[in-house]
């Protein structure tokens, strides 16, 4: 376990990231970057828990987790999140702060923005601001995702934002959309992309890619179900491998324990799990092995033993009911914002109940990700580099005129249909 009153533990602390210094100066909160996290999870064969905090209680219970089993975890929240949620990245560093300090700190995490979304030139500038603000309040990994662009576009604008980036903070990248079962990142996509960053000096720590999970709930009643290609996946992770590059498997919400307990074996080094723990703050029926949320008749199925009271759920499904949205609807989540307030400030019953649930299912998750005394392995890694700034040891290996539009994947199959080839 972390001492936080060691002569070490100090030593650690004058080595966190500047920006983690500056805004937490006089706090012994250990805020690491993502990039020592990446370190530490390939070294003992583990993967860091990222959990989408959704809710202030979702931190605090994921928090007391790691605490409990001396584990380093990651804290993040996407750029939509941001926008529907009453967490978001100007309150989430001193909440963090605050948890920590009322739980004695010395536990390890990095704070992540999740899915930075860029769909234009124009989103891409927006993006430079904005994570360099956030980085200012205390964020200390980001993940840029073009993803939604051809191969050239996501490729440049991920370029673009890197390189405004400090190399000290984490970065994710993605190449794919994640949109569920069946739809698969390509090899050649993702050494296309990868390896295009790696000719411009951008280094990431992970690779986010569609390989068959999907974010928010499997509805099993209409026979959808968890699809996570786990061979597609360690194809590609064996392939990047060069460029010192993991897997970021996100979507894991709704997949059995007794499968993710395997990611590790399959280059997958950060699991995202984030709509679980809004099961949890709302007190939904779910399945014990996977979280993911029980729909019957065509509705969620809320559990008035659990969570928030029913009288709150009864309120939240009238106001969903007068916004048009199913009963099964991901659109749930953005009820986040409307009732933040009435949720954090419920009896003391509920805030407990919901903490302590979120922490057992944390614990859970942690122990099928291998992350026990990850923490302490953490702390080491700072003190052995000795300097604020934390890189990653690779370098550029690559020729940028490799990696033309002309070259690009997508560009490639797109004048192949436009010529007419029609082989196999």
């Amino acid at each position: 376990m972390v001492d936080v009153r060691s002569k070490d533990y100090e030593k650690f602390l004058e080595l966190r990231p500047l920006n983690v210094k500056k805004v937490f100066s006089g706090s012994k909160v250990a805020l690491v970057s993502g990039r020592v996290i990446h370190k530490v999870m390939k070294k003992k064969h583990a993967i860091a828990l990222a959990a989408n905090i959704r809710n202030f209680l979702s931190a605090f219970g994921v928090l007391r987790a790691a605490k409990k089993l001396n584990a380093a975890v990651i804290l993040e929240l996407a750029k939509s999140e941001n926008g529907y949620c009453g967490v978001h990245f100007d309150n989430l560093p001193e909440k963090a702060r605050e948890y920590s300090e009322m739980i004695g700190d010395g536990v390890v995490f990095s704070l992540h923005m999740d899915h930075f979304t860029i769909k234009s030139g124009k989103e891409r500038d927006e993006a430079i601001d904005v994570i360099q603000d956030a980085i200012r309040k205390g964020w200390t990994s980001v993940a840029v995702d073009a993803s939604h662009n051809p191969d050239y576009e996501n490729l440049i604008y991920t370029r673009d934002v890197a390189l405004h980036i400090p190399p000290y903070i984490g970065l994710e990248t993605e190449v794919g959309e994640i949109r569920g079962k069946g739809v698969l990142t390509t090899v050649e996509e993702a050494l296309y992309f990868i390896g295009g960053l790696n000719s411009w000096g951008v280094f990431p720590d992970y690779l986010a890619i569609s390989n068959g999970s999907k974010h928010g709930t499997y509805d099993k009643s209409a026979g959808e179900e968890e699809g996570i290609d786990l061979n597609r996946t360690k194809e590609i992770a064996d392939a990047i491998s060069k460029y010192g590059v993991s897997i970021a498997q996100h979507g894991i919400s709704g997949t059995p324990l007794d499968k993710v307990s395997k990611f590790k074996d399959y280059g997958i080094h950060k699991g995202n799990v984030g709509t679980l723990w809004q099961n949890i703050v709302f007190g939904l029926k779910v399945d014990p092995d996977s979280g993911n949320a029980i729909i019957e008749n065509d509705s969620y199925v809320k559990d008035p033993d659990r969570g928030i009271p029913m009288e709150l759920w009864e309120e939240m499904v009238k106001e969903a009911d007068k916004r048009g949205y199913s009963r099964k609807s991901g659109d749930y989540k953005k009820l986040n914002i409307v009732f933040h307030d009435k949720i954090m400030n419920l009896d003391k019953k509920y805030i407990d109940r919901i903490v302590d649930e979120t922490e057992e299912w944390a614990v859970k998750f942690l122990k099928a990700f291998n992350c026990e005394d990850t923490a302490e392995m953490v702390i080491e890694e700072v003190l052995k580099n000795g300097d604020y700034v934390y890189f990653p040891e690779v370098k550029v290996i690559e020729e940028r005129g490799k990696f033309t539009r002309e070259s690009a994947p997508d560009y490639l199959e797109r004048k192949r249909k436009e010529e007419g080839d029609f082989s196999d």
